[in-house]
């Protein structure tokens, strides 16, 4: 078994739902995300996955979040697009595109600053 990871990022502004505090004013992040993947076997080329094909499907996700209002977005309109959200819908989303038997997501990982993340896997 054969793990792969991409770091990669994207800007947005929000507000936390059903919070009580500073963050449920509105404001933004700078997020870092993780991708994480895991690969049964290697292609011909000795590649689990060619991280410019990860690159791309991550990074067409996050194109639909980034300098977004995310509270705005069909995702996040009923939850809080918290870290915990935002990374749950980055590996829903992204397992649609990758996972094929060989390709599997194994987790998402977004950093809302230097020193607090969220992961989500299953």
């Amino acid at each position: 078994m054969y793990k792969l990871a991409i770091h990669t990022s994207f800007a947005a502004a929000h507000c936390l739902i059903n919070y009580q505090g500073d963050c449920e004013n509105l404001h933004g992040h700078n997020w870092k995300v993780e991708v994480n993947v895991t690969a049964q076997e290697l292609d011909k080329a000795g590649l689990g996955i060619d991280f410019k094909i990860l690159k791309q499907e991550t990074n067409s996700i996050l194109r639909t979040l980034d300098h977004k209002y995310l509270n705005e977005l069909a995702p996040f309109k009923d939850i809080s697009p918290s870290s915990e959200n935002i990374s749950r819908h980055l590996y829903n989303e992204l397992s649609k595109r990758l996972n094929d038997g060989n390709v599997k997501v194994e987790s998402i990982t977004v950093w809302e600053s230097d020193n607090a993340a969220a992961t989500y896997y299953e």
